[in-house]
């Protein structure tokens, strides 16, 4: 199992190009299941997750063709079989995106309860409960979700989400993109990646309005036809990169990025002290090697500030001038990372959904374990300015994220390597 090594005390300074974002390239993938004809998605980011949908198609008798700059064309009518199998689900949970387009589209899916991060409950029902909403029968048992369309296929439905849920939101505007009538979704996710799905939709002829607000409102239409789309930049990986420059006192500038995307998590790297100047498609943070002031943050559905940036402030609040709570208030058992952190010397108080983080000089270099994906990147972020080697074990969870994390730190300076395990 790879390690990362990091030598910590340089102070990042250059530009990288951003990669498409995983949390839109994955539903966008389970989008083409919908379409009648080859549907071309580009921009996707290299990631063992993007991997592990790709091996779904193929498992499923789709043979997705692969080009050299990794774009992707899905053709669904060869599809042989609609399960997926529990040995791919297991480890992402996006497998259940899947779902919704194959009842909408085929009239049956079998889809394994999913895996993924551990961090607290993430709950299938609404997703079961939605498509119920469309129409369809579902039975749980075996460890997997069977869902059925009736007669004549799903029909349109109103919808309440009790829960704002990404996943969720995203699952049931696919499938009432193909259903039969009218279909409004309540208190639906705001995300850019559930507006990103919407324009790929529409780009294969579906009728939706209101994405990017609580009211998502879908006219179904008989069929969805192919087309070429270009998945968003990654608002995470941008966020990280910036705090990787805040944090070491230097300056980055990050290209392909939409700025609109980041706009809760530029305003705190603003406060902690960073000048952020911003174009149509870059972000540059320079910190003029200043120790960032420490923020407080709260987390919520976008377009507050979000979870997966949630390790990554902490780390940054571990190093800086005062003391910083942070409240988390999506997912529980989201502060694992917390007690990597106070290895290196870090000085965290955890109360309930509260981290009350007070800054030291310099932190040290200690051996830390990944636990979740953001996790493990704010690990690295601490690892930059920590005094002496970290050595980051369980980074297959950092390269579920994160496409080429160590080359790109490199080209911003950093001392950083992969070391087999």
């Amino acid at each position: 199992m790879d390690k990362l090594i990091i030598t910590g005390g340089v102070r990042l300074d250059g530009e990288i190009r951003i990669s498409g974002a995983k949390n839109s390239a994955l539903p966008i993938l389970a989008a083409t299941l919908l379409a009648d004809g080859p549907v071309t998605v580009c921009n996707l980011p290299h990631l063992h997750d993007i991997t592990t949908m790709i091996e779904l198609f193929g498992r499923m008798g789709i043979e997705p063709v692969i080009d050299e700059k990794l774009s992707v064309e899905v053709d669904p009518r060869t599809i042989k079989t609609l399960i997926a199998p529990y040995e791919l689900v297991k480890t992402m949970r996006a497998s259940i995106l899947v779902l919704g387009p194959m009842v909408a589209h085929f009239g049956y899916a079998e889809v394994a309860l999913p895996g993924g991060c551990a961090i607290g409950s993430r709950p299938v029902d609404l997703h079961i409960r939605g498509l119920e909403a469309l129409g369809a029968t579902i039975e749980v048992e075996g460890g997997y979700i069977k869902a059925k369309a009736p007669e004549g296929g799903l029909r349109g439905g109103t919808f309440f989400f009790d829960i704002v849920s990404v996943t969720g939101t995203e699952n049931i505007m696919m499938a009432a993109a193909l259903a039969k009538g009218r279909t409004v979704l309540e208190n639906a996710a705001r995300e850019p990646e559930v507006v990103d799905l919407a324009n790929c939709l529409i780009a294969m002829g579906a009728k939706i309005q209101g994405a990017g607000t609580d009211t998502i409102v879908i006219e179904g239409v008989e069929r969805l036809g192919g087309t070429r789309y270009n998945v968003m930049p990654d608002r995470i990986e941008t966020g990280t990169y910036l705090v990787a420059a805040a944090i070491t006192g230097g300056r980055v500038k990050v290209k392909d990025v939409d700025p609109t995307t980041l706009e809760a998590v530029l305003s705190k790297l603003q406060e902690s002290g960073a000048e952020v100047t911003t174009g149509r498609d870059w972000i540059e943070l320079n910190m003029h090697g200043k120790r960032p002031r420490a923020v407080n943050l709260r987390t919520a559905p976008y377009p507050a500030f979000p979870t997966d940036m949630q390790a990554q402030f902490i780390a940054m609040n571990t190093v800086a001038e005062g003391t910083g709570t942070v409240i988390e208030t999506v997912f529980e058992n989201r502060f694992m990372h917390v007690y990597e952190m106070t290895r290196m010397g870090a000085q965290i108080q955890v109360e309930g959904n509260t981290a009350i983080v007070t800054g030291v000089q310099r932190l040290k270099g200690a051996p830390v374990m990944a636990t979740d994906l953001r996790a493990s990147a704010s690990l690295v972020l601490a690892a930059l300015v920590a005094d002496g080697d970290t050595l980051i074990d369980r980074i297959y969870h950092i390269d579920r994220g994160y496409e080429c994390i160590e080359e790109k730190l490199q080209l911003l300076g950093a001392k950083i390597r992969r070391v087999p395990g």
